[in-house]
């Protein structure tokens, strides 16, 4: 499987990025898309990444692309049957997606960006500065545009390769409850099945135990990947999608004013805002509630609608748990009052051990909780590709099955994770995810609270969000 062409890109690969991800995905694109260096050229904003494109021979541009170069820059790159790959920050995605489609390109991106400035600008409304916000923005590109070279958006491991894990693990459940169903061809069917098999909540769960040799250092941020990029999202207001059975609206919360209606969003910052969640290896632990698009998207794509009403829907949300030296980043940024960080250190080849335990955890049906998901190793992820740690491995997996996916469907339109085939994608990824299990657990949010102290909690039903949030 790790020699084996998926599906070949004819065409040329222009690469806009190269961090912790566009490392990490190279030596899996020569493998399985009947690539050559040749055919590669990689545009940088700074010198990240250089090492990898020397090693394998890659054409390396050094140039920034902002708001006023990026046609004069990446136009000449691209021509039909290319693929332009977006692994970038600060760069619009609605812009790169209208360029590839005037060229008649394929596109992926990880995320959906805004140009430069627009997460952390303190005079938008919180509402304007959200993934739901940015995620409309495509709806309505994908609705103008029409069908026409395939573009694949946030299609990363989360988000991403979740919004695939969460399907087959509804399936696993739903076989595990003696109730065998055919898979589902559209968003009605998934809604209905999760609807019935009582699936009330759904975490995105992590809990990334990758430690390194040299600690982090006072003034520095340390992470597992793209630094930018969690801080970005972690300064963004905390998002979740909105469950039909959720009673009590946070006194934090706000509704967005358009739009699909699917998420809520908190008038507080991501990496300042904690959730109850559990993984079957780490057990009960506090996550950051940090905004990502599949938190609206997934629980959009499960709402069940019956005659214009909405019978069902699932409350969907990211809880993450960073490697130490990252929680450590957050907490400072955030005394600080959550001002950049001016010192970077991407963990890579210091990392001596750990793992990224990264799934799906199913909440509120007949079994209890039910999480299933990657448990892939930093030393498993080194001899599997080089460049690479448990983090980025993962995310690297989850590209590559999109990227095969838009290959074999070049002329789809915009697609999100959730319109992807997720038998296809896992097939392609599951060599990249170390072990890839299912896990029951009698865990709730409910258990061990009020031991210590009295809270003031709802006792009728486990599953709502008022009692996953930590106050």
């Amino acid at each position: 499987m790790l020699k084996t062409t998926h599906a070949p890109l004819m065409g040329r690969l222009v690469m806009l990025g190269c961090g912790s991800i566009g490392q990490a995905v190279m030596p899996l694109l020569l493998r399985h898309l009947a690539l050559t260096p040749d055919r590669i050229t990689v545009v940088t904003a700074d010198g990240r990444g250089r090492a990898a494109a020397d090693r394998y021979g890659i054409a390396y541009v050094e140039q920034p692309v902002t708001r006023t170069n990026y046609r004069e820059v990446l136009l000449p790159m691209l021509r039909p049957g290319d693929f332009l790959l977006n692994l970038s920050v600060d760069v619009s995605s609605l812009a790169l997606i209208r360029l590839a489609r005037e060229r008649g390109a394929l596109y992926l991106d990880t995320c959906i960006e805004p140009w430069a400035g627009a997460y952390l600008d303190p005079s938008l409304p919180p509402s304007e500065r959200s993934n739901y916000a940015l995620r409309e923005g495509a709806l309505a590109l994908r609705r103008e545009l029409g069908r026409g070279s395939t573009a694949v958006v946030a299609q990363g491991a989360n988000p991403g390769l979740v919004s695939q894990l969460v399907k087959q693990a509804a399936q696993n459940l739903a076989h595990d409850l003696g109730r065998e169903v055919d898979t589902p061809s559209d968003r009605q069917g998934w809604a209905r099945l999760f609807c019935d098999l009582g699936v009330k909540a759904i975490h995105i769960a992590e809990r990334d135990t990758q430690v390194a040799e040299m600690a982090k250092q006072p003034g520095e941020f340390v992470n597992t990947w793209s630094i930018d990029g969690f801080v970005s999202e972690g300064c963004q207001p905390a998002e979740l999608g909105w469950g039909t059975h959720e009673r009590h609206f946070p006194r934090e919360g706000g509704r967005h004013a358009n739009g699909c209606g699917a998420a809520i969003y908190l008038n507080r910052p991501g990496a300042g805002t904690r959730v109850r969640t559990w993984t079957p290896l780490a057990g009960p632990f506090h996550g950051f509630l940090v905004t990502h698009n599949e938190s609206i998207s997934i629980a959009d794509y499960l709402t069940l609608t019956v005659d214009g009403r909405t019978l069902y829907r699932p409350t969907v949300h990211y809880a993450y748990h960073p490697c130490d030296d990252a929680v450590l980043s957050l907490h400072e940024m955030a005394g600080k009052g959550f001002a950049p960080p001016t010192r970077q250190r991407l963990m890579m080849d210091e990392i001596s051990r750990g793992i990224d335990e990264l799934g799906v955890l199913l909440l509120g049906h007949d079994k209890g909780a039910y999480w299933f998901g990657s448990r892939l190793s930093v030393d498993e992820a080194r001899e599997l590709a080089p460049f690479n740690n448990a983090t980025s491995l993962q995310v690297a997996a989850g590209v590559l099955g999109g990227m095969v996916c838009a290959l074999e469907n070049p002329e789809a339109g915009i697609l999100e994770a959730d319109d992807l085939c997720h038998r296809r994608v896992l097939d392609v990824a599951a060599p990249y995810l170390g072990p890839v299990v299912g896990v029951y657990g009698d865990w709730n949010p409910l258990q061990g609270r009020g031991r210590l102290f009295p809270e003031d909690i709802d006792t009728s039903d486990p599953w709502q969000f008022k009692n996953v949030l930590v106050a």
